[in-house]
């Protein structure tokens, strides 16, 4: 469905988003389960973090080395398996009426008390920031069974967004966008990058984020680094600027970069790469369609950089899958032959980075819709200018 979103308000949305519903967490929690019978799996073993937040609406108050985990399999009532002294906390998860909740105590063996739910010669995937003390006991629980990365076998399980979560991501990108606006009305020349940095992170609050990721300020050569570490480099006038920023607004992640340039006088080498990373990036969208590949979009945004001699400076995949976390699949890359669907969101951020001279990024969060794509960053692409 087409989503309309307002221009940001004072907490960087038009709405406040419809809350998910046991309903809705039911409903992923059931394809999870069919999608690891159709993947060979006898089922899911899933630790605190994104994917049990996302698939039953529980997020522990403390991550601690006390064993919880979400086990689910086609056929049977998904259950949630938590210590006896946290239970009260996951009865008010807003899943949690549609999970069997089984407890444990201190002093009891935890692998023990959870191993009946398994299929003891059955193969499970594993949530990848599962501790390895929790998957090492169930390997001893369960010596004939086998476990294997969730990632490498159900890495789509969050990819494809429904309806109320496009709608958080639009709201999220949005309010980056008013981020970015703001921040071109803040001076640059004569402070430092963790100025800057700082500046972004309170203008995300400011429009509704409840979590800053990170707020890349990478200025002259420091630009060249695409991760780089917002440092007491002295930001000067004539110096190129790449601002990579983003967080979570309403559990769903925001990630867009612009580049900007201190002063009106920009040097015809910066105009020509940003134009190349530019003309690379809006490529690259366009060929957003149900069916291509993740590849072909990163072979498109590459073609053209190299194409203008560029090509050994481009240093990174064209992009990443956003939506719970900044980062996850798909990821846009060589290799990586899954075809684009409806719902898919990610970025499109090709760059070009000079050692040693300055740095080009522009990125944009994109959803795939059923007849192309759509941005949910929508500033100017052009260079910013900053004072």
């Amino acid at each position: 469905m087409e989503l309309t979103q307002g221009p940001p308000g004072p907490r960087g949305g038009s709405t406040v988003p419809r809350p998910f519903t046991v309903e809705d967490h039911a409903a992923r929690m059931a394809r999870a389960a069919a999608d690891a019978t159709a993947a060979g799996l006898a089922g899911l073993v899933v630790a605190p973090g994104p994917d049990l937040a996302y698939l039953c609406g529980y997020t522990p108050t403390a991550i601690t080395e006390r064993l919880t985990a979400l086990v689910l399999a086609a056929g049977r009532r998904p259950a949630l398996v938590v210590p006896r002294l946290e239970r009260p906390d996951a009865e008010k998860a807003v899943g949690a009426p549609a999970v069997e909740l089984l407890d444990w105590s201190d002093g009891k063996n935890p692998y023990a008390a959870v191993s009946p739910l398994f299929d003891p010669a059955g193969r499970y995937g594993v949530s990848d920031n599962t501790w390895a003390m929790h998957l090492l006991g169930l390997q001893s629980a369960l010596p004939g069974a086998s476990f294997t990365s969730l990632t490498e076998t159900l890495p789509m399980l969050r990819a494809v967004k429904d309806a109320e979560e496009l709608e958080r991501l639009a709201a999220a990108g949005g309010a980056a966008d008013a981020a970015y606006r703001g921040i071109l009305d803040v001076p640059f020349a004569g402070r430092r990058e963790t100025d800057v940095a700082a500046d972004l992170g309170a203008l995300l609050i400011q429009y509704g984020h409840s979590q800053v990721d990170f707020t890349v300020v990478g200025s002259g050569p420091n630009g060249a680094n695409p991760h780089h570490e917002a440092g007491d480099r002295v930001i000067r006038t004539g110096d190129t600027v790449v601002l990579d920023f983003g967080g979570l607004k309403d559990g769903y992640g925001s990630d867009t970069t612009r580049t900007v340039h201190v002063g009106p006088d920009v040097p015809a080498e910066v105009r020509k790469v940003h134009d190349v990373v530019r003309l690379a990036q809006q490529t690259a969208f366009e060929a957003v369609h149900p069916g291509v590949s993740c590849q072909e979009i990163d072979r498109i945004a590459r073609r053209v950089i190299t194409e203008a001699g560029y090509g050994e400076y481009f240093i990174h995949r064209t992009g990443h899958g956003i939506g719970t976390t900044t980062h996850e699949p798909p990821y846009l890359v060589e290799g990586e032959e899954r075809p684009l669907v409806p719902g898919m969101c990610f970025s499109i951020e090709p760059g070009i980075y000079l050692p040693g001279r300055f740095g080009v990024r522009i990125e944009d969060i994109v959803t795939v819709t059923p007849t192309g794509g759509r941005r949910f960053n929508n500033t100017p692409h052009e260079l910013g200018t900053v004072s």
